[in-house]
């Protein structure tokens, strides 16, 4: 009956959605601008070009015509665009992707430049190597292990398409570890699109399983997208729905030779692991609309909407020999069920334009939302007012300036700043945002607490030197952090927060080579030096780098494009955070050494037409090391060596 309940209120809330979308019609709207990749400055109107000649319009609908009369949709007539773009009235029209740089990177992790560490399989649970600043000042659920692998409603991609638009991607990784990704878009008419993207993961088990389909993540997730803008060009209505059920058979780990002398590392399909009974679960649901009204030129007023809902459920069979990993009972001995339901509702209002070659926006912000925990003694609520703005210059081509902020009533804010030009980038940044919710209660079969932490403090700048030669690019940087109040789980896995400053300083570099007409070289590389009484809580490793050497030609008389090369990354040895997955959280341990270990992998990208293809083997350097295998956290090992296809191919009609 609770189901029930639940699925009807999704499709009231999806119909809700697309009721709101048909009904904009009603109101009026800026237009947007021609097709084609456009950017629209802060201080200055849309550059009005064409995408090519031979536009026409026919009966209220644009069609592309080449020389022979015969219509043509590409990768520039299914457009997209970011809302982000839109708010700060510096609209950009992207064309569909269709280069090979880093192609064969595929999954979550990969694409995100190995800066995450995960527990070696696709869908894991990871959390970034490097501090991060948070994005939100105020409270958040604090569950965060899988957020990797979803994608936030306001950084979802609207679209501006002269035809139906598909784009479908399947990946087929070694192991049986798969992807499949659909996204589809299309016109209504000339002024509103419609779409949908579909993703999944199924990928099995890299640790013990024990059949063909044993898999260790089963992730479904799809979102539904409208645009649509007035005829007189005085109103725009962007909205999303989004929901992700992301699934994990946990694993527990493989047990220590220690604490069994039968269990052996790097045996991969039949290692000994502690877990085979014990479920984690997410669930994410999301609305979210953004619309703005012109009310004259250098003047709009905006409204965005949020309701977002997290679900999260930890079950463990204790009858079974899963009770061995958990040590303490406090509801029940037999079975764990830690639930957590994480709710918010936003409303941001603001007035925003252009003044004297500048863009400003000011907004106030209500956030109203509650942590919803069975097994507590209370549940936690939080009401949050939030007053902020921003200003950029966009002083020519390549140089401007922004400051952004918010406080947050009564006592966190955050402050940026940020200064680009041709030769130098500097970032700064300033807050004092707060702990998150299960950071501050929590209740769970194994572990529970109460408590009442500060928040949090940061100071963090960041400037990077710009160096273009005939054939080399170079990117030298510097990041210094100062933290104080952090909030981490120790060696007990409960969350402690620390008295003592934390300084961290990050120099490193990315450069790009073009060792001769058809041979490239990228790489980046990153120190860092944590010092301070609470430096201990920051477990980084000293030195990380990537590097990619690689031929990049095209071929067969330009019929086809290829690069084929070695990518190659590395983790100076450090003692890492481990994983509970009782409470899904990443914490402090001092026994086990993730060693050095350099990864290489080959692979192979080609493109013919608009469709791409990769080939990719995982972990080439196996068993020419002194070691026979990584680790990406105690007592989880990294890919063995195998080999992954994918191919992603548009359609355009």
């Amino acid at each position: 009956m609770k189901r029930t309940i639940s699925v009807n209120k999704s499709l009231f809330g999806i119909a809700l959605l697309l009721f709101l979308m048909s009904t904009s019609m009603l109101f009026a709207q800026r237009p947007i601008p021609n097709r084609g990749r456009q950017v629209q400055n802060p201080n200055q109107r849309v550059q009005q070009e064409a995408l090519q000649e031979g536009e026409e319009e026919t009966g209220g609908r644009r069609t592309l015509l080449d020389d022979s009369t015969k219509m043509v949709f590409g990768p520039e007539t299914a457009l997209f665009y970011f809302e982000r773009d839109i708010k700060r009235n510096s609209l950009t029209l992207f064309p569909q992707d269709t280069l090979l740089d880093n192609f064969h990177n595929y999954d979550p992790l990969a694409k995100g430049g190995w800066k995450y560490q995960d527990l070696g399989n696709i869908g894991s649970a990871a959390q970034p190597v490097f501090y991060q600043t948070p994005d939100l000042i105020g409270t958040t659920s604090g569950f965060h292990a899988y957020d990797l692998y979803y994608r936030k409603p306001e950084e979802r991609r609207y679209f501006d398409t002269k035809s139906p638009f598909t784009n479908m991607s399947a990946f087929f990784g070694g192991g049986s570890r798969n992807m499949l990704d659909i996204e589809f878009a299309r016109n209504v008419n000339s002024r509103w699109n419609i779409g949908f993207e579909f993703h999944t993961i199924r990928a099995r088990k890299t640790l013990n399983p024990q059949r063909r389909d044993d898999n260790m993540v089963n992730q479904t997730s799809y979102s539904f997208h409208s645009n649509y803008r007035s005829e007189n060009g005085r109103y725009w209505i962007l909205g999303n729905f989004s929901r992700m059920r992301h699934i994990v058979n946990e694993i527990g780990g493989i047990i220590p030779p220690e604490v069994d002398s039968t269990s052996v590392y790097f045996t991969y399909e039949d290692a000994k692991v502690w877990l085979r009974n014990s479920q984690a679960r997410d669930l994410r649901q999301d609305y979210h609309i953004y619309h703005e009204y012109k009310v004259r030129d250098g003047l709009q007023i905006y409204h965005v909407f949020d309701r977002k809902n997290q679900d999260l459920t930890f079950e463990a069979n204790l009858r079974s020999t899963d009770s061995l990993f958990f040590s303490n009972r406090n509801f029940n001995p037999d079975t764990t069920r830690n639930y957590n339901d994480f709710a918010e509702w936003r409303n941001e209002v603001g007035f925003k334009g252009t003044f004297g070659g500048f863009y400003y926006n000011a907004f106030g912000k209500l956030r109203n939302g509650r942590l919803r925990n069975p097994n507590a003694t209370r549940t936690f609520s939080f009401n949050e007012v939030y007053l902020g703005g921003e200003l950029i210059g966009q002083l020519s081509e390549k140089w401007s300036l922004q400051a952004d902020g918010e406080y947050l009533l009564p006592g966190a804010f955050r402050i940026h700043g940020l200064f680009q030009s041709p030769f130098l980038d500097v970032d700064y940044t300033k807050a004092l945002y707060q702990p998150t919710a299960m950071q501050q209660l929590y209740a769970g079969n194994h572990l529970q607490w109460e408590n009442d932490f500060d928040n949090i403090g940061v100071d963090q700048v960041k400037g990077t030197v710009k160096l273009d030669f005939d054939r080399v690019k170079l990117r030298p940087s510097l990041t210094i952090n100062r933290v104080n109040n952090f909030v981490f789980f120790n060696t007990d896995r409960v969350p402690e927060q620390s008295s003592a400053e934390v300084f961290m300083l990050m120099p490193g570099i990315k450069a790009h080579v073009q060792v001769s007409k058809k041979f490239r070289w990228d790489t980046e590389l990153i120190y860092t030096s944590v010092g301070g009484g609470g430096a201990d809580a920051f477990r980084i490793p000293a030195w990380f780098g990537n590097t990619k050497f690689y031929f990049d030609s095209p071929a067969f008389d330009e019929n086809v494009f290829v690069q084929l090369g070695v990518d190659i990354r590395f983790r100076s040895s450090y003692f890492a955070n481990a994983y509970f997955p009782g409470h899904q959280q990443f914490h402090l341990q001092n026994d086990f050494n993730v060693y050095a270990y350099p990864v290489a992998d080959f692979f192979l990208n080609f493109r013919i037409n608009r469709t791409r293809v990769l080939l990719k083997y995982n972990h080439l350097n196996a068993g020419f090391m002194n070691n026979e295998g990584y680790f990406v956290t105690p007592d989880y090992t990294g890919y063995k060596s195998f080999l992954d296809l994918g191919i992603t191919w548009y359609l355009f009609d």
